[in-house]
């Protein structure tokens, strides 16, 4: 018998009650919300329960909302596979823009080691208890985070482009 979305979400609120919460199907795909300072329970949870099995960390990620509250600014999104019954979930923790902090999942799965450390090294989201959050692809002198939204999308100043190759007709150009 397959693993019932219900069954996830039933076995997750009587466990955790209201620190799990939204849960929806978004593209064949059981997402939810966490509480940050219960993901790591929940996480451990997933994968150590006889019936839900979540065994594999598919991925770690991190998303910037610089529009939100400063309460819910980031958030870190978990991809959960249970391979004995192929089910996928998402699992999605906000973090406080000013301090944005999460418990390291790396005393679960492994493979979090390098997924959290690109994370901090792209948004600057700090992995408590991680082993070496230290950046994995950008220079360590760097200062910024550049995946965050707050740095514009394009340099203005840059003049080695030339917009008719990106699909853009060039401002001086008349739409007649």
């Amino acid at each position: 018998m397959a693993l019932e979305t219900t069954v996830i979400e039933d076995k997750l609120t009587e466990k955790f009650g209201d620190k799990v919460f939204g849960f929806v199907d978004i593209k064949d795909m059981f997402s939810f919300e966490v509480e940050a300072a219960s993901a790591n329970d929940v996480l451990r949870f997933l994968k150590e329960d006889a019936v839900l099995r979540f065994n594999f960390l598919t991925d770690v990620c991190g998303v910037h909302y610089p529009d939100n509250e400063v309460e819910r600014q980031f958030a870190v999104v978990y991809h959960l596979h249970n391979w004995m019954d192929n089910v996928r979930i998402r699992i999605k923790a906000f973090l406080n823009g000013e301090n944005p902090e999460i418990d390291s999942a790396t005393n679960l799965y492994l493979g979090a080691n390098w997924q959290e450390r690109e994370t901090y090294d792209f948004y600057g989201i700090i992995f408590k208890g991680h082993p070496q959050l230290k950046r994995i692809l950008n220079m360590d002198e760097m200062t910024v985070f550049p995946m965050r939204k707050e740095y514009p999308m394009e340099d203005g100043g840059r003049t080695d482009k030339d917009d008719r190759f990106f699909g853009r007709k060039p401002d001086n150009v008349n739409n007649n």
